[in-house]
């Protein structure tokens, strides 16, 4: 019997860690923070201040962690968030152009102004 992988689709996720992002559906909608993280294997990012879920933790007086109930972030879908755009204030959705000097970047949709620092 042969076994089957399954191969892991490849997503490109047009956002990364420190973006400032707004929440367009779920829970927290309407709330923007900026990114901490980004997974791709699991196609999530966690925001800062959004997605707040409470963990029961253990003390731990090895690595100084003390036990009780832990507010964290939680990882929320890619596709519940948009890109805030430095330039016009709005969420947009992300295109790229190629530079003159040809580097790749980041555009807003709306203004067509660079994300990309």
């Amino acid at each position: 019997m042969a076994l089957t992988h399954e191969r892991a689709e490849r997503s490109t996720i047009g956002i990364r860690k420190g973006d400032q992002v707004r929440v367009i559906a779920g829970r927290d909608a309407g709330k923007s923070g900026r990114v901490l993280s980004v997974n791709a294997k699991k196609n999530t990012v966690v925001v800062e201040h959004i997605a707040i879920m409470k963990r029961h933790t253990r003390p731990n007086p090895g690595k100084n962690i003390k036990g009780g109930i832990v507010e964290k972030e939680a990882g929320i879908n890619v596709s519940n968030v948009m890109v805030v755009c430095a330039n016009c204030g709005k969420h947009s959705r992300i295109g790229h152009n190629i530079l003159p000097d040809g580097t790749k970047v980041r555009t807003c949709k709306r203004c067509n102004s660079t994300l990309d620092k």
